[in-house]
């Protein structure tokens, strides 16, 4: 039987509540499947630096280096606030994003047939919406340099982050854009600031460039202002079908895609970085885009779809298990289906709790199977 090892990172507030219900989907499937999956867990973000004074710690680092794939929680929340910048929860994900080269982040935004009135958009225009965010995550405005706050010489103070992006760097997220779009409606919508800012202007050269010499012809290519593409996504999101753009947009655009889908414990995401050119195997981490939420944490009514779903990615994108990953889509949009839900997309009705929600996912896996 195969084994695959993964690494559990529950981080902090709702993280661990989710990453319970996601690990019975997993345990189902290794006693229903021919793959037996070997979990470990570690902490990350506030409760690593509770424990060790550190956001993340070089052990667990090195146990992510090991695992054939991360699934990884939430971190973060109050309770941090006023720890050091370079020890605050979100550092102990941006070092793992940065120590695996994990720059390209898979967002997409579906929006399940039970699920259209959730939107907070009209249904005819959310109804069957299937797109992918595609996030360059280890570039950009969140890791350029200098990045500080200086006192100047008035005492005033000044604050710099820097936007950087190179060559090598746009030309591999747009390979990973063309690549997925062959696999889905061979569209790419690129987004940008070329008119305002010179990374932007790189951004654009640099797809166009991808796309005319390396024999992507095949795949629609077409240009966009983010700002009017955040315009767009709200107007008229089904012209999508792959939108690749930077760290900080990729940030701000996929939020705005999480509510066409009803709520933002729906969407799951990948981080993936470049196969081995030896083995094929490549570091990956799989998290929900929700944050902590520490307003609900302990009451045991979070969403846990977005972290289920992002085991059915790990599926499909580390593990090669296609019709297992097709499976876990159908039993969750099943469980919708059957009026399953949580008091994020509960409408008015009655809502269920993290662990019943798992309940009917479970159960739909089992009528499937």
């Amino acid at each position: 039987m195969a084994s695959q090892n993964i690494l559990l990172l529950p981080g902090d507030g709702i993280g661990p509540e989710v990453t319970t219900a996601a690990q019975r989907v997993i345990n189902w499937f290794g006693k229903h499947g021919t793959t037996k999956f070997e979990i470990e867990s570690d902490l990350v973000g506030g409760a690593a630096y509770d424990a060790h004074g550190v956001a993340v710690t070089d052990a667990a680092v090195k146990r992510a280096f090991e695992a054939d794939a991360i699934l990884f929680g939430a971190v973060g929340g109050p309770k941090w606030d006023d720890v050091p910048y370079e020890h605050r929860p979100e550092a102990g994900l941006l070092r793992l994003r940065k120590d695996l080269d994990l720059f390209a982040n898979l967002r997409p935004a579906i929006c399940y047939p039970a699920l259209a009135n959730a939107s907070s958009l009209k249904k005819e225009v959310v109804e069957g919406l299937d797109i992918l965010i595609l996030r360059e995550l280890t570039g950009g405005t969140y890791f350029g340099e200098p990045k500080e706050i200086v006192t100047l010489e008035n005492g005033d103070k000044r604050a710099v982050d820097t936007q950087v992006y190179t060559t090598p760097e746009i030309a591999r997220i747009a390979r990973v854009a063309f690549e997925l779009a062959r696999t889905r409606s061979n569209k790419v919508t690129s987004m940008e600031k070329h008119n305002v800012m010179r990374s932007g202007v790189l951004w654009k050269e640099v797809v166009i460039n991808v796309y005319e010499t390396e024999g992507y012809g095949d795949v629609q290519l077409e240009h966009m202002l983010a700002d009017a593409g955040g315009m767009q996504l709200v107007r008229n999101p089904k012209q999508f079908d792959v939108i690749v753009t930077d760290n900080l947009f990729g940030d701000l655009l996929s939020d705005v895609a999480s509510m066409l889908t009803g709520s933002l414990g729906m969407l799951p995401s990948a981080s993936l970085g470049s196969p081995d050119e030896k083995t094929g195997k490549r570091y990956s981490l799989y998290e929900p885009v929700h944050g902590s939420a520490p307003d609900i944490t302990g009451k045991g009514i979070a969403n846990p779809i977005a972290m289920i779903a992002s085991f059915g990615m790990c599926l499909r994108y580390s593990f090669g298990m296609i019709s297992e990953a097709d499976m876990l889509d159908k039993a969750i949009s099943a469980a919708l289906a059957s009026g399953a839900r949580t008091s994020d997309i509960a409408d008015g009705g009655n809502a269920m709790g993290t662990t019943e929600m798992a309940d009917a996912i479970i159960a739909e896996l089992e009528s499937l199977a």
